[in-house]
């Protein structure tokens, strides 16, 4: 029988241990708790792996403490730009978003551009017209502000530095959201969303909206939702890395997936995490940062909501 099986990340990286208290951890684990339960149900009903990642995703980007939709980081000019992407394994149809704002839900948006356009990748202006074609109706900047989130902006603002997220220093936590998923058809999905880097300038772009390198999908190895320091994920191309090693060198799941996380990536000075199914239900969260928010459940059984390692 098939093994239907979801999991999701919030960030690599997280809160230094001594910065986090029980009351945060708490609400980090229900926050993560509610996205997997969100997901599995569809799952569990018969709903497809797209369905499922895209409503977990949703309830990540819903809640203030992630680097994503409500929880989306501010950029040099004090604004927010979103990035998104969905894949499912099947056909190997995506959809992703760049540099989007007022969106409530860019995995959304993502998730129209691939059902619902002939395109793949939409960016910034052209985007958010296709949003407007779609009846999306923009959220105030009002919504996006967060009080921690715009104390990070002001320590760095009018400076060249820039920080990818909860850092007490620079590069400490990445607070990309993402979910993989198998259904009960034996189908694989990915999804991640991410607001980016706290004073990111130039429009600069990460992994995360990037088919291939933050986020993939095909029947035939596995889905993955990678989360960690952009520039070295793309240019280590990492979610198509893992399937890669899976479809030609005949890697299992957790092999390939630890090969990249823990060597690969680490050669070329990137840290960060991803988390992976494939066709089977197998699942795989490696990371080599501090720690990474991350949870999974299948139908055998498993169900897991951590934080550190």
């Amino acid at each position: 029988m098939q093994t239907i099986s979801i999991a999701i990340h919030g960030g690599a990286g997280t809160l230094v241990k001594g910065m986090m208290t029980p009351a945060l951890e708490k609400e980090y684990k229900t926050a993560l708790q509610n996205a997997l339960d969100a997901g599995y149900v569809l799952l569990k009903n018969g709903g497809t792996s797209v369905d499922a990642v895209a409503k977990a995703v949703c309830v990540l980007e819903d809640s203030h403490l992630f680097n994503a939709g409500k929880g989306a980081v501010f950029t040099a000019e004090e604004t927010h730009e979103m990035d998104a992407c969905i894949m499912e394994g099947n056909t190997r149809n995506a959809g992703a978003v760049s540099l989007i704002s007022g969106i409530k839900n860019p995995i959304k948006l993502a998730k129209d551009v691939m059902e619902k356009s002939e395109h793949v990748f939409l960016a910034g202006k052209g985007a958010m017209e296709f949003a407007k074609t779609q009846g999306y109706s923009l959220k105030d900047a009002s919504y996006f502000y967060d009080e921690f989130r715009h104390k990070q902006w002001l320590e760095i603002k009018d400076t060249d530095s820039f920080q990818l997220d909860h850092a007490s220093k620079k590069d400490s936590k990445f607070g990309t959201v993402g979910a993989v998923a198998c259904d009960s058809f034996g189908n694989v999905a990915a999804a991640t969303s991410t607001g980016g880097m706290t004073n990111k300038r130039f429009g600069r772009v990460g992994d995360s909206p990037m088919v291939g390198a933050g986020n993939y999908a095909n029947n035939k190895t596995c889905a993955i939702s990678c989360t960690g320091s952009g520039e070295f994920f793309i240019r280590g191309v990492v979610a198509y890395d893992v399937s890669c090693l899976m479809e030609f060198k005949g890697m299992s799941l957790n092999e390939a997936s630890e090969e990249v996380i823990n060597k690969r990536i680490l050669e070329i000075n990137g840290d960060g995490g991803l988390v992976a199914v494939d066709a089977n239900g197998n699942i795989a969260m490696p990371f080599n940062t501090e720690g990474m928010y991350r949870a999974c459940k299948n139908s055998k059984g498993l169900e897991e909501v951590l934080i550190y390692k």
